[in-house]
């Protein structure tokens, strides 16, 4: 890409988000190794904006090991020794290296990346992310949420997970992969915050998708109206910026177990070191979850420029998958019949 290429790109991106601000109703390489943790000092005073809101802009990852409920043998033990945090993030570290992957390679669809692709992060010290309940784990059902997990299981058992494109994950789709919350995974965890009066925006690295969280006390969309992230509402308390987001679709997709009918999710930003956002969010699901629950997940900076993630550009996942399976249905109805012929 040449460098007017660059300069193209950036005063495009910069318009585009001009036009979001106005109207009332966007693949980064491999990350070197960063520190986890945010590292507040006494002395420091957060940084504002030049109309005076607290500065929560650049390029920020959240990248980490810590899994988001706590094993359930490590009982309410919530902090990992220096030693096992460094033990820890050394397995994670070997584990896709060529030592330690599998020889035969059906087994190894998991590690299909070497270690040089994945950019997991650290621990952060923690057994989980969840710090509410104590426990560190996902709250009891409901009995409305035992019922739905019910309804979806006979649901998938009804059909096949390649009957159609709707069947496939909305990452292979191309429609969303982080979402919100925005929980991490093996790569391109990084966030790109963009602040102008009265609003927020958040650039997902993938799927590159932006939210845009006005700060006006505008009421939420009608509830007719339902998003893949929802609809996000904002303001400040203090140095923290609270975000409320309702208004999910109803097959929208969450890395936990949730009814995205009644969920609603608070997030809460507070940068509290030069190279360190706290991050948490809370999440209410009444219909599903026995009581809220809340998870922490720490901020820091991350690789500079978000480059474009064209996840439509050249992915024939779907179409090959889909084709994939009607020529086994295929087959299976020849050899029904007798009329067996062998894959190509």
């Amino acid at each position: 890409m040449t460098d007017r290429t660059l300069r193209v790109a950036a005063v495009v991106f910069a318009g585009a988000f001009t036009l979001l601000v106005a109207s009332p109703s966007g693949q980064a390489p491999a990350a070197t190794e960063r520190s986890t943790k945010a590292k507040p000092s006494t002395k420091w005073t957060p940084p504002r904006t030049p109309w005076g809101d607290p500065d929560l802009q650049g390029t920020w990852n959240n990248g980490t090991i810590t899994p988001l409920e706590r094993a359930r043998g490590a009982g309410e033990k919530e902090l990992l020794t220096k030693e096992e945090e460094e033990e820890v993030n050394e397995q994670s570290d070997a584990r896709a290296t060529p030592e330690n992957r599998p020889r035969d390679a059906a087994q190894d669809v998991e590690l299909a990346y070497d270690q040089v692709w994945w950019d997991r992060g650290k621990s952060i010290g923690r057994t989980s992310l969840i710090v509410d309940p104590k426990d560190g784990r996902l709250p009891p059902l409901t009995p409305q949420g035992e019922k739905l997990m019910a309804e979806r299981a006979a649901a998938r058992a009804g059909r096949g997970a390649f009957d159609s494109w709707t069947d496939r994950p909305l990452q292979e789709r191309c429609i969303l992969y982080h979402g919100v919350p925005p929980l991490p995974t093996g790569y391109n965890n990084n966030y790109e915050i963009t602040q102008a009066p009265g609003v927020v925006a958040i650039l997902h690295e993938e799927i590159h998708e932006v939210r845009i969280i006005p700060l006006d006390g505008r009421p939420h969309a009608g509830s007719s109206i339902r998003q893949w992230m929802g609809d996000s509402r904002g303001h400040w308390e203090g140095d923290t910026l609270v975000v409320e987001t309702t208004n999910f679709r109803p097959d929208a997709t969450f890395r936990f177990p949730a009814d995205p009918a009644t969920l609603r999710i608070v997030e809460r930003f507070r940068r509290v070191a030069p190279d360190g956002i706290d991050y948490q969010f809370t999440v209410e699901n009444p219909t599903f979850y026995s009581s809220t629950w809340t998870a922490t997940l720490p901020m820091r900076p991350g690789d500079g420029l978000i480059y474009e993630y064209a996840c439509h550009e050249g992915n024939y996942a779907i179409v090959h998958v889909l084709q994939g399976h009607r020529a086994e249905e295929k087959r299976a109805e020849e050899a029904a019949k007798g009329e067996a012929t062998p894959p190509r």
